[in-house]
């Protein structure tokens, strides 16, 4: 079990410079790129950061969800085994 959240904690390090790496490299792009008006620049950067925040949220409830139906799932299996 130890192990398994080193683990854990290893691939969230892994996801999360991930994500701080593609946003450092989306800002420079932003930053960088002369043509594109500053408004445009606004409306790619907040429709990135909506669509991050939309992705977490399902991530979130479907976690729940799962959750949900495991201690579901072992209740059931309690309530059978006291039965029989």
């Amino acid at each position: 079990m130890h192990t398994e959240n080193n683990d854990n904690k290893l691939i969230m390090a892994l996801n999360g410079a991930g994500v701080a790496l593609a946003y450092g490299l989306l800002a420079v792009s932003l930053w960088l790129s002369t043509e594109v008006p500053l408004a445009t620049k606004g409306y790619w950067a907040m429709g990135i950061l909506l669509l991050t925040i939309s992705l977490i949220n399902v991530v979130k409830y479907r976690f729940d969800h799962r959750s949900s139906s495991d201690r579901i799932s072992r209740i059931e299996e309690a309530r059978n085994d006291k039965l029989l």
